[in-house]
């Protein structure tokens, strides 16, 4: 036992030199003449790595922990065969050049080593935590810190920034909303934007997804703990397969993301403008898929090479609609639609009459496809003399107007200054936003389903009917009571910011500016007009307590904190109460 807690305590103090190592590599420069001890480090931290694996795995006995130090095997072996590899193919160069070679190779293992050792970590703590709320809520608030002083580092923005613009943007990556105190195309270096789009992905999808994902990995298997911290996330109404389930999240959504970059980067492959294209077009795409509207371009997608690039708008829609239903629904909607290919084409098939899609699926298709459409004929109609007067193609007025359509359901790309709209417009875009993307998707907003649900309670009681009825199915008292706490929570989360910013904000500035901002945190949606790059300090923090709070739901951690009190085994007299 006392060789076993040793051994830990030297795993993690090896985490710890990986770490600091990796943070001073990237973060800061170097004189020359350190050039090449910190090769030679980098070189003898990795051997020292697989050297360690090495006594670890004959000396752990248990499953679980002899694979995960398998893998950690495998892959510093990996790293140093093919360094060894190129160090043999270029043996007449100097070491010095030979190091420089290998470097991007071993620095990009241990960035790996580190995520996989991290991602463990967190998993442990939710493993042993009882709490699911709370551990998701401080999951995006400790991914929030930690990207906020990754972002300070000297070599991660152009010139020295503040630890509250730091703070600011890592908070709208982590909350995939795409507000900006800073410019993200000229403020950050590569390495800024790279971690950018690390927080993008993270925050996208969650962390506590991710950690499944490893878990999965390394032991095929879940345990109770970890199913709770899971389940609500992905939107599972059992624990049945929930880390599977978490698995195939990550590889729908990787999948989807490589192929919307192989379509970004075919749509851009001949504009000189862009330099690295291939880091643009996987940028884009896990911004848009995970909604977070944020661009590396200092003018974003408005550019006109850019603008009239319809190819990559159609393509960003997809990606951003596809991200604002979620895994559950497309998966949902792929199982009807196979079913009913094979039953068209295999006529000996026997038509089973069971419900495929789910009421939840329906609801969410039928929202979203009436907002898309509906949004589209107002934008349409109302931008005729505006903005599309820009564009000569009756194909390119359609493009913008769907494009218009869908990016308030809470991805902030813009291709058009949002002061050149219609007030109008403006106000139907508050009303997109606020409505937002699906639940369990990458999106945010109150959701559509809840939307759908408060129009439905509206009806039914003026109908005089206590309970709602769609495609055969009532749904509960218990789904349409959280959704009009959902909608009261935000109008009041709203309102407050909205509030807040009035306060901080220079007199005399205009309330349309200040609601489209406020609705945007909220929803995660990253629409604005012009005013996130002149917020104060404090309105600054406001705009951060917004978007956190949007993206992980006020409700979701009230229930956290809440859920612990008992249930009460006994019922009052009930008593009406006058509501006009």
């Amino acid at each position: 036992m006392k060789n076993d807690s040793l051994l830990k305590v030297v795993y993690r103090f090896f985490d710890l030199i990986v770490l600091t190592f990796l943070v001073f590599d990237f973060g800061y420069s170097v004189h020359d003449i350190y050039k090449t001890p910190k090769l030679v480090g980098l070189v003898a931290i990795t051997v020292a790595l697989l050297i360690f694996n090495i006594v670890k795995f004959f000396h752990f006995r248990t499953g679980g922990l002899r694979k995960i130090v398998l893998v950690n095997m495998i892959l510093i072996g990996a790293l140093l065969l093919i360094s060894l590899a190129i160090t043999l193919a270029n043996y007449d160069l100097q070491p010095i050049e030979i190091l420089n070679k290998i470097r991007p190779i071993l620095e990009g293992g241990l960035v790996i080593y580190f995520i996989m050792r991290l991602m463990l970590l967190v998993r442990y703590i939710y493993d042993v935590y009882y709490n699911p709320a709370i551990v998701f809520v401080g999951s995006f608030f400790a991914l929030i810190l930690l990207g906020s002083f990754l972002l300070l580092l000297p070599t991660a923005t152009v010139q020295e920034i503040t630890f509250t613009d730091a703070l600011f943007t890592a908070t709208t990556a982590v909350c995939v909303t795409g507000l900006s105190v800073l410019n993200i195309g000229s403020d950050f270096t590569f390495l800024g934007q790279v971690i950018i789009l690390g927080l993008i992905q993270v925050g996208g999808l969650g962390i506590l997804t991710f950690t499944s994902f490893f878990a999965f990995f390394f032991r095929g298997s879940s345990s109770f703990k970890e199913g709770l911290n899971v389940r609500d996330f992905i939107a599972q109404d059992t624990l049945k397969d929930v880390l599977r389930v978490a698995l195939h999240v990550v590889t729908f959504t990787i999948s989807v993301e490589i192929i919307g970059a192989i379509l970004i980067y075919s749509s851009i492959s001949g504009r000189p403008e862009i330099d690295d294209k291939l880091f643009f077009s996987i940028f884009h795409s896990v911004s848009a898929f995970c909604n977070a509207g944020i661009s590396t371009l200092p003018t974003g997608l408005s550019e006109n090479f850019l603008k009239f690039n319809y190819y990559m708008q159609w393509v960003l829609m997809i990606l951003i609609v596809s991200g604002g239903l979620g895994y559950n629904i497309i998966v949902n909607f792929y199982q009807y639609i196979k079913v009913r290919t094979l039953e068209l084409l295999d006529r000996s098939r026997i038509h089973k009459e069971i419900r495929i899609v789910t009421l939840n699926s329906k609801i969410v298709l039928y929202t979203t496809g009436i907002l898309l459409v509906v949004g589209f004929a107002f934008m349409f109609i109302f931008e005729s003399g505006a903005t599309l007067d820009q564009h000569q193609t009756i194909f390119g007025k359609i493009t913008t107007s769907a494009f218009n359509s869908v990016l308030p359901r809470t991805a902030g790309f813009q291709i058009n200054n949002m002061a050149d709209y219609t007030v109008p417009s403006v106000l139907f875009i508050i009303l997109l936003m606020w409505i937002g993307a699906s639940p369990a998707s990458t999106g945010g907003g109150i959701k559509t389903s809840t939307f759908a649900l408060a129009s439905l309670n509206i009806l039914a009681v003026a109908s005089g009917k206590n309970r709602i009825q769609l495609f055969g199915r009532r749904i509960s008292s218990e789904s349409t009571s959280r959704a009009f706490a959902i909608i009261c929570i935000s109008l009041m989360v709203i309102g407050s910011a909205i509030l807040g910013l009035l306060i901080f904000e220079p007199a005399g500035t205009d309330l349309l500016t200040v609601a489209l901002e406020c609705f945007s945190a909220y929803s995660t949606a990253g629409m604005s007009l012009n005013f996130t790059p002149t917020l104060t300090e404090p309105s600054k923090y406001i705009i951060m307590i917004t978007m956190f709070i949007g993206r992980i739901g006020m409700l979701n951690l009230m229930i956290g904190l809440l859920r612990q009190i008992n249930h009460q085994f006994y019922e009052y007299p009930k008593e009406n109460i006058l509501i006009n």
